[in-house]
């Protein structure tokens, strides 16, 4: 009996097996064992971002070296630094840095770094003299020479370190900090700088600052080519070139250094202050102010820049504007931006040219009582300054006339001393052929 259309009768045929169904099986089982074993473990988890490759140090450093041949001082630095951080047991990466960072002003800075490559190689001479370099750049010469003077125990022909010497002396000379011996110091270590490599850059540096302090001015713009040869992309050099032929009255070259200079590093108030400078020596006032204000733009919060647009202004018979800012220049006060501006003390030099200029200015306006003061001021203070003496009572002569009813004098009668070096009171370096 059999029952019909049931799934279970017990007449039902069993099934063909298939061999090939069964390999496709194996295949899928083993293609999936594959994959779990060797495709995943080889694939970066999703939505996990893919690691960079890291870049060899020296491709920073290859990258420094390229933008210091563009004149890109400010990005060779930021390489620099990566390079450091790439690779922060390479001691000549930090020195490398601290130079550019002296060469930008950031003297902290390079101060921190040769000191990192001191801690990476004590007795690193080029460290030590980066350091003292930057030492005195902050003003702070005792610790300046003492690093530099290490630098020479440990390397004596180290001519950079002697370069380094030398200017330190006559940063010293220049903040009357120095003594009698230092001039002789700063001329001898450049001397030694020149004779142990008369291709380095800082040698001819340091000996060019020592004939400019000196008042070798020609002697000094030879040094000061020579450098921008071996390097035309330090605006430090470009700015003593131009103070150079700024002195020899060759204006016009003195104005092309000082472009150069800001071009390299425009955040740099001073080639404005000295590009200001060289027009008013020649009488193009419009353009002394426009360069001073763009000066004190940069720089809003020193005095000095206050000080120059004031005597511009007071030379351009622009008197209560030369009055508002020469009075920052001295008592200090508020910036348009809200900081402090410090006043400037009394002091031999630029600062006596702005209380004389002041004084004048406040004399010609009819404030006496305040000019007067100023007159005994610089009087008593600044006595072996016989630019200073003459404008002194000069003030008095002023207020006098004022009494007596006589109208005062045009502001270009005013005795100054523009372009001269003003701490360069120094016994000259007679001028030789061999410096």
């Amino acid at each position: 009996m059999y029952l019909r259309g049931s799934k279970w009768s017990y007449t039902h045929r069993r099934k063909r097996s298939h061999p090939w169904r069964i390999i496709l099986l194996i295949g899928l089982v083993g293609a999936a064992l594959y994959v779990n074993q060797v495709v995943v473990p080889a694939t970066p988890p999703l939505f996990v971002p893919t690691p960079t490759q890291t870049r060899a140090p020296e491709s920073y450093v290859t990258e420094a070296e390229n933008l210091l041949g563009e004149g890109k001082i400010p990005l060779a630095v930021a390489a620099y630094q990566q390079a450091v951080e790439a690779d922060p047991k390479n001691a000549n990466n930090f020195v490398a840095l601290a130079k550019l960072q002296v060469s930008l002003g950031a003297y902290q800075d390079a101060v921190e770094n040769s000191e990192n490559a001191l801690v990476l190689t004590p007795n690193n001479a080029n460290a030590y003299a980066l350091r003292g370099w930057a030492k005195g750049l902050q003003g702070d010469y005792l610790e300046a020479l003492g690093s530099v003077q290490r630098a020479i125990e440990i390397d004596p022909n180290n001519a950079t370190a002697h370069a380094y010497l030398s200017e330190i002396y006559a940063l010293q000379i220049q903040e009357g900090q120095g003594d009698l011996a230092s001039l002789d110091n700063a001329t001898n270590a450049s001397r030694t700088a020149i004779a142990l490599d008369p291709n380095l850059l800082e040698s001819h540096r340091a000996r060019g600052t020592i004939l400019e302090l000196t008042g070798n001015y020609e002697e000094a713009v030879s040094e000061f080519t020579s450098a921008v040869a071996i390097d035309p992309n330090q605006s430090d050099l470009h700015l003593a070139l131009g103070r150079n032929y700024r002195m020899l009255q060759q204006y016009e070259k003195a104005i092309e250094e000082f472009n150069r200079a800001n071009a390299l590093n425009p955040n740099d108030s001073l080639a404005n202050t000295y590009i200001s400078r060289t027009y008013a020596a020649v009488g193009e006032y419009s353009k002394a102010i426009q360069f001073a204000e763009a000066a004190l733009e940069i720089d809003p919060t020193d005095p000095y820049m206050y000080g120059n647009l004031g005597v511009v202004l007071y030379r351009n018979q622009d008197i209560p504007r030369a009055i508002q800012n020469l009075k920052m220049a001295i008592q200090g006060g508020q910036a348009t931006n809200g900081d402090e501006v410090p006043g400037l003390p009394l002091d031999y030099g630029r600062i006596a040219e702005y209380y004389y200029v002041y004084g004048l200015a406040l004399a010609k306006q009819g404030s006496c009582g305040e000019a007067l003061q100023i007159s005994q001021t610089l009087l008593q203070n600044t006595a072996t300054d016989e630019v200073a003496v003459y404008n002194a009572q000069e003030m008095v002569n002023i207020c006098q006339g004022l009494v007596d009813g006589v109208t005062p004098s045009p502001a270009e009668t005013i005795v100054d001393t523009e372009g001269t070096l003003p701490e360069a009171s120094v016994t000259p370096e007679p001028p030789s052929s061999s410096g």
